[in-house]
């Protein structure tokens, strides 16, 4: 499968970040891409550095204006598409929402991110809800994509669910990056954490792993902090954690990169994880912790 990532820096101008996505997006197809994943909340600045209830006015309905429009791009290309909105589900009710839609335009399936986090300039329990869909596949014609978002990333439980569910490949949307007053060895060592844990979900259920990071520097609104350096690095893993590329940290990126689907296969009957799994012994991993 010819995977898409577009890994972008974002303005302030909503209108002109999804223009801009959309001309990569029709770039990528006619370059073969059949599947185009975009980054965490694509559309517009990464507001969660804030609180500010005016942030709500961003949110958007689903289906509404902004799915048919990334309906349309799907269809027009022919592409499995991977989206991720702020969802207005109902007044006072909002959620990170990954949306997918199948090569003629229809919504495939949506994921409501799981795992909130709330730090500082990440601010994301004041703006959604957890998500109560579970850790569902999508079916699309191009096969089952396992649709996580940011945070989910760190849990290896979430990949694991979308691994039992039948999950073909595991897809992150991502917003993450530098608090501006750590050291350099500090900001390095979160970086390869960051690649690390998701390379060990790749290993641990045999599966490609694509994850898509926004690049650039956003300003705190508040000018209480110096912003946040999204430290883009997106990259594509095969099924032993392999690094089938791995985007700049500074620079926006629009790649495709060829996935053997069929590799899993073979992985997993080498290193048969699933088959030696202690199913009965796993009782307490449902527990916050043991006492």
């Amino acid at each position: 499968m010819k995977i898409g990532i577009i890994q972008q820096h974002n303005t302030s101008n909503t209108a002109d970040n999804r223009e801009r996505l959309i001309s990569k997006i029709r770039d990528l197809a006619a370059n073969g891409a059949q599947l185009v994943v975009l980054q965490e909340l694509h559309d517009s600045l990464y507001f969660c550095q804030v609180e500010d209830v005016n942030n709500f006015d961003q949110a958007v309905t689903i289906p509404g204006d902004v799915t048919q429009t990334y309906s349309s791009v799907a269809n027009e290309c022919g592409i499995v598409l991977v989206t991720s909105l702020f969802e207005r589900r109902a007044t006072g009710l909002y959620h990170n929402t990954a949306v997918v839609f199948d090569t003629d335009g229809t919504m495939a399936g949506r994921y409501r991110k799981m795992h909130i986090p709330d730090d500082p300039a990440y601010y994301e329990k004041f703006y959604f809800t957890p998500g109560d869909l579970g850790f569902e596949p999508i079916d699309t014609s191009l096969g089952r994509l396992g649709v996580l978002v940011c945070w989910d990333q760190w849990y290896p439980e979430a990949a694991r669910l979308m691994a039992l569910r039948g999950a073909q490949l595991l897809i992150y949307p991502t917003a993450i990056g530098f608090e501006s007053s750590d050291v350099e060895a500090e900001k390095l060592r979160q970086r390869e954490a960051w690649m690390t844990v998701q390379r060990g979900h790749a290993v641990a259920n045999g599966l490609p792993v694509i994850t898509v990071n926004r690049v650039g520097h956003e300003p705190d609104p508040s000018g209480q902090t110096r912003g946040i350096q999204f430290w883009g690095s997106s990259f594509v893993a095969g099924p032993q954690g392999e690094l089938l590329y791995t985007a700049p940290t500074d620079q926006e990126v629009e790649q495709i990169v060829e996935v053997d689907l069929g590799r899993s296969e073979q992985v997993r009957r080498w290193w048969p994880f699933l088959r030696d799994r202690r199913i009965d012994h796993y009782g307490n991993i449902t527990k916050r912790y043991l006492d």
